[in-house]
C-alpha cells in the first residue's frame, strides 16, 4: 500500500485536474450556445438553397451547368470537417470512421480519391494513414467564415470542373442535440439522379420531404435576369460555399456540445477517483496509528 503522502499527492494532483476540467466545461458551455445561435442562423438559407437547386436540377433549362451534368466515375474528391482541438470524446473519431467507411466503397470500385481538410485533426489524420491530401484550412477559430473556407474549396470544385474528380462528397458532424452529434457523408456534385437517389439533404438539413422531391414532380423553371448562364453560375457557386459553411458551423456547434460533456464526464470522474484515494488514505491512516499503538503497547509490555 502507498503510503500517506503519496496518496495526498496523488489527490492533490487530481483535485488541480478537476479545477482544470471544471473550468473548461464551463468555457465550452458558453462557447456552445454562441456556436449554436451562429449554426441555427445560417441553417433556413442553407435550406432554401437546397430547395432552390433541387429545383433547378429539375428544370428544362437551355443551359446545363457542369455540376449538374453525370458523368462516369473514375476519381472522388472528399471535404473532411474535424476541430482544430482535442478534448471533445468521440466526436473526430466517429466523423473519420465515416469517411473510412464511405471512401471503402469506392476503394472496392478500384476509384481514386482526393481529399480536402478542414481543422487540424482531419490533417493530421489523413497524413497517419497517407491520404491524398489535396488542399487544407486549420486553425479557423470558433467563428470561422466562409473567406477562410473559400480558397480550399475552390480547389476540390476546380478538380471537378477540370475532370479531375466525378463526384464531390463533404463530411461534417450535424448538431442533433447537446448530447448527439451525428456524423453525416452527403454527396454535394454532382447534382443531379445519382444524388437525388440518396438525398442527403433532406435528411441533414431538415428540408422537408415535399420540398425536396417537388423537383421531380413538377418539370418547370425559373425566369432568370440577365440570364440563365449567369445566374445559375453564381446560384450553384453560393450553394457548395452554403453547404461548406453550414457543415463547419454545424461541426463547431458539436464541437463545443462533445468537449462540454467530455469535460463534466471528466471532472465527475476525478471526483470519484478522489474520494476513491481519500477511503484509502484513511485506512493507510488508520492502519499506521494501529501499527503505533502495537508497538506502544510491546514497548510497554517488555519493560
Amino acid at each position: 500500500m502507498a503510503s500517506g503522502k503519496e496518496i495526498r499527492t496523488q489527490i492533490s494532483s487530481i483535485k488541480n485536474t478537476q479545477k482544470i476540467t471544471s473550468a473548461m466545461e464551463m468555457v465550452a458551455a458558453s462557447k456552445m450556445r454562441r456556436a449554436q445561435d451562429r449554426m441555427s442562423a445560417s441553417r433556413p438559407y442553407a435550406e432554401k438553397m437546397i430547395e432552390v437547386v433541387h429545383h433547378l436540377a429539375n428544370a428544362h433549362t437551355e443551359y446545363k451547368h457542369p455540376f449538374l451534368l453525370e458523368r462516369d466515375v473514375q476519381r472522388v474528391g472528399y471535404i473532411v470537417v474535424s476541430s482544430d482541438r482535442g478534448l471533445c470524446g468521440g466526436l473526430n473519431t466517429n466523423v473519420f470512421k465515416e469517411t473510412v467507411a464511405s471512401m471503402k466503397k469506392w476503394h472496392e470500385q478500384d476509384k481514386e480519391i482526393d481529399v480536402c481538410v478542414i481543422g487540424s485533426k482531419a490533417s493530421a489524420f489523413f497524413k497517419r494513414i497517407g491520404g491524398n491530401v489535396i488542399s487544407h484550412a486549420e486553425h479557423l477559430g470558433d467563428d470561422p467564415s466562409i473567406e477562410d473556407l473559400i480558397g480550399s474549396v475552390k480547389v476540390m470544385l476546380d478538380a471537378y470542373n477540370e475532370g479531375k474528380i466525378d463526384r464531390l462528397f463533404v463530411v461534417f458532424n450535424k448538431f442533433v442535440n447537446t448530447m448527439t452529434q451525428q456524423p453525416i457523408v452527403a454527396q454535394m456534385l454532382p447534382i443531379g439522379p445519382s444524388q437525388r437517389e440518396n438525398d442527403q439533404q433532406a435528411k441533414y438539413y431538415e428540408v422537408s420531404e415535399d420540398e425536396a422531391t417537388d423537383g421531380r414532380k413538377h418539370h418547370w423553371d425559373y425566369l432568370y435576369e440577365p440570364e440563365a448562364q449567369t445566374v445559375i453560375d453564381a446560384l450553384l457557386m453560393r450553394y457548395i460555399e452554403s453547404l461548406v459553411y453550414q457543415g463547419v458551423v454545424e461541426n463547431v456547434a458539436c464541437e463545443m456540445a462533445a468537449r462540454m460533456v467530455a469535460m463534466k464526464s471528466a471532472t465527475d470522474n476525478a471526483g470519484d477517483m478522489i474520494d476513491d484515494l481519500q477511503l484509502v488514505y484513511n485506512k493507510a491512516r488508520q492502519a499506521a496509528i494501529t501499527q503505533e499503538l502495537s508497538e506502544i503497547v510491546a514497548g510497554a509490555a517488555a519493560v
